[in-house]
């Protein structure tokens, strides 16, 4: 709509000497149809004449009024222009102005070099905009407080690209879009999207590349301090003639000391870097890394909405992991939060025990097969990524010891993702994405989204395996291993609101030592320590996976046995004594043996309080007996 306007606007001059050349004509036919007493012909003339001039004022009127038109929409193009480039500045928190400074060094060597009035609006729009993509690139990406790692700097490659295609739709009059596109390409080819190189880059973008690093060499970052103007101009020279173009180069240093920039604001607190992080592609087991070149973007729309969700769900992820000290919990929020980035049909968080790889969580396809695997560490892709503190893209997950030791097992899953847990004090373990499609089926970016949730999991994930460390301890005896009376008191609770519930039995057995006071007394203290771990021992070869022991303090011992009657509990107290009974043959100069009492839910009341009282009291009873049995018979 705006182009046939501007062209209306251009034509105006002509047709205004076009229409004083036809008037000209009509006054000298009316003066000879006068002169020749032509009176026909002059009337004729005089209508022609009148209606000529009264047409060519209400085109002139269009054509201004055009004019105006087309001069307040340019002035629209340019305040958008400006408010866009603003948006830009203040997305990149890091480099305050820069725009601004690139536009006037820009203009200048724009001037210098003569070029025309049309190249140099779209040299002056170009600088403004040539960040504009960067709206697709997630704002940790941009404002980090230090060097990009290698999927980073591939992620912020993007801009170019984007840039380029949001400006393609508002159809410049003025080469703008090949400048954006093309600023970043090197004089020597090595530069991107399209690897151009010499003449073949536009002279905007030869311009905007020199003045750019120019400008980002004398300005404040957080990964270094800013050069002097002179110290940048030295380091653009050295450059010269390989990333530059040598003329440009040669251009600016004959101006910069000429030219006024915006003044830098006062640098602000700086963090330390450390170095970024390379990926060895030669000797990841199975990587098969996939290659994802620059130009192979979707639509700019969807890539700046991607962006915005990627920080918005890398936000509400790292304050959730803030309020969580549960390992399960940590985990399972990384795993729901990780698919709304990363198609994956598996996940597996591994933790370091004892040289071997341990699932802490697993879900998703041939979750009980990997559940089960126990990777030696530096052994695999999980083991060898934990081992070396590296990342692995599309390896092959047939290389774990999991699947090559058991050649009957099967597995959908033909790739995966694996980054190390890095906490404070070391890796913890491995994050593992796996996926049943092809052998790259997970992208460089998906790559960088995992090492920055992978960063975050490790520091929580370290916090939580402390807190449940302290907790374990908490509730576990000291002296044997065995559950406390605080840990008793949770699971009875639990126990019990279970059996309510489904209707099921359980039972409860109070135990406690016989003759541990004389021991201690006669033998000392150790040795009736390593006989209450004995005991402790026996009791437990005694029961289930998912039944109880517990030390409650000193020689007593609780048993607490879910979906046990009172008639199995009968059962089970014979099998008890003769375990505790075996015990003698490790120690025959002390007696080793125990009083028991048991009580049943519900036979014997469904109060938890009541049944161990019940229980409490039948042993008391069997000790009472027992002592009898050992009584001394009286002669008198």
């Amino acid at each position: 709509m705006a182009q046939p306007k501007m062209e209306a606007v251009r034509c105006l001059p002509m047709v205004v000497r076009l229409s004083n050349y036809t008037l000209g004509l009509i006054t000298a036919l009316v003066g000879l149809g006068i002169v020749r007493g032509w009176w026909t012909v002059a009337l004729i003339g005089l209508v022609i004449f009148v209606v000529v001039l009264y047409s060519s004022e209400l085109h002139a009127a269009k054509l201004e009024a055009e004019r105006r038109h087309a001069k307040e929409i340019a002035g629209l193009h340019l305040r958008t222009i400006e408010a866009l480039a603003v948006a830009i500045d203040a997305k990149d928190n890091t480099t305050h102005q820069h725009l601004e400074r690139v536009v006037i060094y820009a203009e200048a060597i724009g001037k210098e070099l003569n070029l025309p009035e049309n190249e140099l609006k779209a040299l002056r729009t170009a600088a403004l905009l040539h960040d504009i993509g960067k709206l697709a690139v997630p704002e940790y990406i941009i404002s980090k407080p230090g060097r990009l790692t290698e999927e980073e700097f591939e992620k912020m490659k993007i801009h170019t690209v984007v840039g380029a295609e949001i400006l393609e739709r508002v159809q410049f009059p003025y080469p703008v879009v090949p400048i954006v596109r093309s600023h970043h390409e090197r004089w020597n080819g090595s530069g991107y999207p399209a690897g151009l190189k010499g003449e073949e880059i536009p002279i905007g973008a030869r311009i905007l590349a020199v003045v750019d690093s120019f400008d980002a060499l004398s300005s404040d970052r957080q990964y270094r301090r800013a050069l002097s103007r002179e110290e940048a101009m030295a380091a653009l020279k050295k450059d010269a003639g390989t990333l530059y173009d040598p003329t440009i180069v040669e251009i600016l240093e004959k101006i910069y000391r000429k030219i006024e920039p915006f003044p830098e604001p006062p640098a602000k607190e700086r963090h330390k870097t450390t170095p970024p992080v390379k990926i060895d592609r030669t000797c990841v087991p199975s990587s098969g890394f996939s290659v994802e070149k620059v130009g192979d973007t979707s639509s700019a729309l969807y890539s700046i909405a991607q962006a915005r969700e990627e920080l918005q769900i890398l936000y509400e992820l790292t304050q959730a992991l803030g309020n969580s000290l549960s390992v399960d919990e940590t985990l399972r929020l990384v795993a729901e939060e990780l698919q709304k980035l990363i198609r994956f049909d598996a996940i597996a968080v591994y933790l370091i025990r004892e040289g071997k790889l341990i699932p802490r969580f697993v879900e998703g396809v041939n979750a009980s097969l990997l559940a089960r695997m126990q990777i030696p560490l530096g052994e695999g892709l999980s083991g060898w990524v934990a081992a070396n503190g590296k990342c692995s893209l599309n390896g092959n997950p047939a290389v774990e010891p999991g699947y090559t030791q058991d050649p009957h097992q099967f597995s959908r899953l033909r790739c995966a993702l694996s980054v190390p847990l890095d906490s404070p004090k070391g890796i913890l373990g491995a994050l593992t994405l796996y996926s049943t499609q092809h052998d790259a089926a997970f992208t460089v970016d998906h790559l960088r989204i995992l090492k920055a949730v992978g960063m975050k999991t490790g520091s929580t994930l370290h916090n939580a395996l402390i807190h449940e460390a302290m907790g374990r301890t908490a509730e576990t005896d000291g002296l044997t291993g065995l559950p406390n009376a605080r840990a008793l008191s949770a699971r009875l609770e639990q126990e019990s609101a279970r059996a309510h519930r489904q209707h099921t039995p359980f039972t409860v057995f109070v135990i406690d030592m016989n003759g541990l006071k004389q021991i201690n007394d006669t033998l000392g203290h150790l040795m009736g320590n390593k006989v209450i771990k004995a005991v402790a021992g026996a009791l437990s070869s005694c029961v289930r996976e998912y039944d109880l022991v517990a030390r409650m303090g000193g020689d007593e011992f609780v048993l607490l046995l879910p979906e046990v009657d009172g008639e199995a509990a009968a059962t089970k107290r014979i099998e008890l004594a003769m375990a505790v009974e075996a015990l003698k043959k490790d120690f025959p100069q002390v007696e080793v043996s125990v009083s028991m009492g048991s009580a049943s839910f519900p036979e014997d009341s469904r109060d938890v309080e009541k049944l161990m009282a019940i229980a409490d009291r039948r042993m008391y009873w069997h000790k009472r007996q027992h002592h009898r049995a050992r009584a001394p018979i009286s002669t008198a």
